[in-house]
């Protein structure tokens, strides 16, 4: 039964690495890599992501598989709409703390350890305002943001698994497998953005501003993008919205 059951589990720990690539995933963990320093913390930023993507993943398509669970069109279009305003927020965030760096002539990471001081003054990012100090948040980040692309995801993942396996026990084990390889793909992208970003931070300071600019001016692009889909092309607020999970 395992033998039998091993090509689809490879397929799930496949598929996972190639759904780590995906436009909106690599984009929010492009804004976030963008103000890390070290390689090691961008791992464990993309470590971070993909448990908190399958965390969701075991959560939501586990219902689907065990107990039927239908996701109606509107709460599917409804939850891939939070991952656009994810976008947009995490972008509009970092283009403001790059913005106030230039405007007070720091560094980008030292006017990021000055929100933590003057947050509420300043009134950005309320939830770095009532927890950035704590150092648990600032770890989490990534899986919460993780846990939100999760969401919007799952439904797919678990239709996909139950045109190919009936048993949900195997269908479980291909969503784990699903979620390591989305882990193992996203810490491999980490790694890959960090590279620019820490050679940049070190030497060249205009540079490194310039490309966390176009990160994060690609996330609200791209989030814009998807949230104008979501709402008008797929009739989000309409009556008869049109939803395919992908």
């Amino acid at each position: 039964m395992i033998a039998s059951a091993f090509p689809l589990l490879l397929l799930g720990f496949s598929l996972g690495m190639r759904h780590a690539t995906d436009a909106d995933h690599v984009i929010a963990v492009a804004t976030i890599v963008s103000r890390v320093r070290s390689l090691g913390v961008a791992l464990l930023i993309g470590a971070m992501w993909g448990l908190g993507h399958t965390l969701t993943l075991m959560l939501i398509g586990g219902g689907i598989l065990l107990f039927g669970l239908v996701v109606p069109p509107h709460v599917g279009l409804a939850m891939e709409l939070t991952v656009a305003l994810m976008l947009i927020g995490l972008g509009a965030y970092h283009l403001l703390r790059i913005y106030r760096a230039v405007r007070h002539g720091e560094p980008l990471a030292q006017a990021q350890g000055a929100e933590h001081h003057d947050g509420h003054r300043h009134g950005v990012g309320w939830a770095d305002r009532v927890f950035g100090g704590s150092r648990v948040y600032v770890s989490l980040r990534p899986l919460l943001i993780g846990v939100v692309h999760g969401v919007a995801g799952s439904a797919a993942v678990a239709l996909l698994v139950l045109t190919t396996v009936r048993d949900p026990r195997w269908g479980l084990g291909y969503i784990a497998l699903f979620g390591a390889g989305t882990v193992a793909g996203m810490m491999l992208i980490t790694g890959a953005l960090a590279v620019p970003f820490a050679y940049t931070n070190a030497r060249f300071g205009g540079m490194h501003r310039a490309l966390g600019a176009a990160a994060g001016l690609l996330s609200v692009g791209f989030g814009l993008f998807l949230a104008y889909d979501i709402s008008v092309g797929s009739g989000l607020f309409t009556a008869t919205p049109q939803w395919t999970p992908g």
